[in-house]
């Protein structure tokens, strides 16, 4: 290295760390090596090692990404159950009095 330069600055890498929180809330099972993963990004950041850290990161948002569309899909299909279950009780007539 000449004097005078410096090294070249790695870009700052996105730790996924607010995707995994948010995922915990709609599946937990996929969110817990989301928030795992992610936790692993800015030490290895500190270490220097930025191919792992990126590695990490593409690994956090990964199980962020499933847990987000099976929490959605999951939740989706509740809904719907629940509205067609109630629409079909109005439609057959049937009601409860207490």
């Amino acid at each position: 290295m000449q004097p005078g330069t410096h090294p070249q600055q790695q870009p700052p890498i996105n730790n996924n760390m607010t995707m995994s929180i948010v995922a915990i809330f709609l599946f937990w099972p996929l969110a817990i090596p989301a928030i795992i993963s992610a936790s692993k990004v800015n030490p290895l950041l500190q270490q220097g090692d930025h191919a792992g850290a990126q590695a990490a990161a593409a690994e956090s948002r990964k199980w962020s990404k499933w847990a987000l569309i099976v929490g959605i899909g999951w939740y989706v299909v509740v809904l719907l159950c629940c509205a067609l279950g109630g629409l079909g009780a109005i439609m057959s007539g049937n009601s409860s009095t207490s």
